[in-house]
């Protein structure tokens, strides 16, 4: 900030005239209009803003300071000044005990965040609590150099009666703010104060050389954060041929974008939020909130296309990745292929049955996304068909050769889990295989590893899943030599992530991790026109594994299947198809009975009925207790597994024990343990 002749003049005490000074106070606090050469402008229009905000000027300490929680909460909020002028200000630590002053640090608000300098100094200024978590602002204290200069964000120079609270005018003082290097925006002040016998007038170049290498230091920060952020996001910029990407700083300010962002940007631009076009250098986001999301989204930002960019547990940035959607192919007329029109590729993903609009979509987005190598997350109730897709988007991918690698999170018992995907060294354990055993994730090097129920994952195995994911590295159970693996990943999950994260059951950096791009898989309920066209494709299908022809689906018996809410999804589907071909019975038959590899949770036909129906509390009934029978011959038969129980009943580990507590069944578990146990 450039600073013209008079407030250079403004800046500078003059002790000589403190007499007068006085004189002007006690006058101006007894309502006297009065005017003084003695009393510089810049103190004048202190004191009445002091006065305007009913500052008491007997004053003789600021308020209390934050509590120690408070105060660490603020330090942590401000780390980035203090590294740069804690180096800065030990510098000065010899000079300001020579001269008997201290040097003072504060936040934007004026509230001290640390201080230097001479002991017997340091010990007068705790009397008026001139101390860590104190607040010097003008409102707080009065005239004083700290409030002062960041009213006026220049710098100032206070001395002895020019201090607006009496207890505090045997003080002198000279200060400055210290500016962001990035936008100017203040971010604190540097202050030498001391007993108004150490005045000296070079107080003040001493405060402004220190802010001017303060804010030197946070910019070589800052420009070593934006290298970390352009370093880390590098690969997503030149390989992301299918998407606009957008690099932000932690600021939520446009850093960089690849070649395609323009043109996703005039898409939205065009088809989504009006005819207005969006320029790169003009969006922000604004700076990330409690739940990750940054602080000024713009209702055109979906949060799925948003992903943090950490660098040692810091956030640096923010990746925004726009989809360009591209129009259906619509059979017998031809479609362009140029820039912005790929042409269909195709690939398993052919096999998903459908004309549903939003699983067309689905489909199409995860086609998009099988071209590069982000982490897909796919979204959707049990047995939508994750895997499907996740086999799909690996086989539409330019790795479609190498290993597809699946492994179910919430169908093994941690142990279990953490060998299965980490493997093990010779010896490591009693029983341990000679020779050890390749991990999961070691398997799928080079290829696609899909890790279905993520959300079923124990939140103490997330961390080293999260530093495979960072480091590119594997540890085997018992080594200590790490092995280089290289995959991409496909996570699924029935479950509300960003609510496990809130309710602390699964880490927020490993979300952002998997959930880079998401594609949600709608349940069968939702798209109920499908069933005739899904149902005679599941037949062929299974009676091709049976090796018996396909039996014809008549109109009844496709509309009983149309007419049911299939909470199972299309696994529910498949098992009762399968149950007609091998038995020859009527879907409505094997809907009341439930599919063999579990009760059917809701036989209600979507089609409305009339109130107080007759049979519905009946048939609620002869439901349940055919599920209550089944959870009990399941777990019996895995002689209290959790793990085998859940999966011969084609359920989430997490389910069956949400059955389990409404059926009051959680002390039988432990008992058929304990028979089990016993007969072995």
């Amino acid at each position: 900030m450039e600073l013209t002749d008079e407030d250079q003049s403004q800046m500078f005490s003059r002790p000589e005239r403190d007499s007068d000074v006085m004189r002007h106070w006690e006058r101006l606090l007894s309502g006297e209009e009065c005017s003084s050469d003695a009393l510089r402008r810049l103190i004048d229009d202190s004191w009445r803003r002091c006065l305007n905000a009913h500052v008491d000027p007997g004053r003789d300490q600021a308020p209390p300071p934050l509590s120690e929680n408070s105060l660490y909460s603020l330090h942590q909020k401000h780390g980035d000044l203090l590294t740069a002028s804690t180096p800065v200000m030990a510098m000065a630590r010899d000079f300001l005990a020579e001269t008997g002053t201290i040097m003072v640090l504060t936040d934007h608000s004026g509230t001290i965040l640390s201080l230097e300098g001479d002991p017997a100094t340091r010990n007068e200024a705790g009397i008026m609590n001139m101390m860590p978590g104190a607040s010097w602002s003008e409102t707080a204290c009065g005239t004083n150099a700290i409030g002062t200069a960041l009213a006026v964000r220049h710098p100032v120079q206070i001395h002895s009666a020019e201090h607006y609270c009496a207890g505090i005018k045997r003080w002198t003082c000279s200060s400055t703010v210290i500016l962001d290097p990035y936008d100017n925006s203040v971010l604190g002040a540097i202050d030498v104060s001391g007993l108004q016998q150490t005045y000296n007038k070079h107080s003040l170049a001493l405060v402004v050389a220190t802010a001017s290498k303060i804010e030197g230091r946070l910019a070589k920060h800052e420009m070593g954060i934006r290298f970390r952020l352009l370093e880390r996001c590098m690969h997503r910029l030149t390989h992301s041929s299918s998407d606009g990407v957008i690099v932000f700083d932690r600021r939520g300010n446009p850093v960089k974008a690849n070649e395609r962002a323009e043109q996703a940007l005039n898409q939205l631009a065009e088809g989504r939020i009006g005819s207005r076009r969006m320029d790169i250098a003009s969006l922000t986001l604004g700076h990330a909130t409690d739940d990750g999301l940054p602080a000024g989204l713009q209702g055109w930002i979906r949060p799925e296309w948003l992903e943090p960019v950490f660098d040692n547990g810091q956030r640096i940035g923010t990746l925004l990745t726009i989809p360009i959607f591209r129009p259906r192919a619509i059979p017998g007329v031809p479609q362009p292929v140029g820039p912005g029109a790929a042409a269909h590729e195709p690939g398993k993903l052919d096999c998903v049955v459908g004309k549903d609009p939003v699983l067309l979509e689905a489909v199409e987005r995860a086609r998009h996304l099988a071209r590069s190598n982000v982490p897909v997350l796919l979204l959707g109730e049990t047995g939508v068909g994750k895997e499907v897709f996740a086999r799909g988007i690996h086989d539409c991918g330019s790795a479609r050769t190498a290993p597809f690698v699946a492994v179910n999170c919430g169908g093994l018992s941690r142990e279990l889990l953490a060998t299965e995907l980490f493997g093990y060294a010779e010896g490591s354990f009693t029983g341990a295989r000679r020779g050890g055993m390749t991990g999961k994730i070691e398997a799928a090097n080079g290829g696609t590893l899909f890790l279905d129920e993520l959300g079923e994952m124990p939140l103490d195995m997330q961390p080293h899943l999260l530093r495979v994911l960072e480091e590119g590295e594997i540890y085997r159970l018992g080594e200590n030599v790490p092995r280089k693996v290289k995959f991409r990943l496909i996570c699924a999950t029935n479950r509300d992530l960003r609510q496990e994260v809130t309710e602390g059951r699964f880490r927020m950096d490993l979300y952002y991790r998997v959930a880079v791009t998401s594609v949600r898989i709608p349940p069968l309920r939702e798209r109920l026109g499908d069933i005739p066209v899904l149902a005679r494709a599941l037949m062929e299908k299974l009676a091709a594994q049976h090796g018996v022809p396909v039996p014809h689906l008549s109109a009844l018996e496709l509309g009983e299947l149309a007419s049911y809410s299939w909470p199972g999804n299309v696994r529910e589907l498949r098992n009762v198809l399968e149950s007609m071909l091998l038995t020859g019975e009527r879907p409505r038959s094997l809907m009341a009975q439930g599919s063999p590899r579990g009760p059917a949770l809701d036989v209600t036909p979507t089609v409305d009925r009339a109130p107080g129906f007759a049979g519905d509390h009946r048939e609620s009934r002869r439901l349940e207790q055919a599920e209550l029978e089944a959870i009990q011959s399941a777990i019996d038969g895995s002689h209290g597994n959790m793990a085998l129980a859940a999966r011969s009943l084609g359920i989430a580990k997490s389910t069956l024990y949400l059955k389990l507590k409404k059926f009051g069944l959680d002390n039988q578990v432990e008992r058929v343990r304990e028979v089990s146990a016993r007969a072995r």
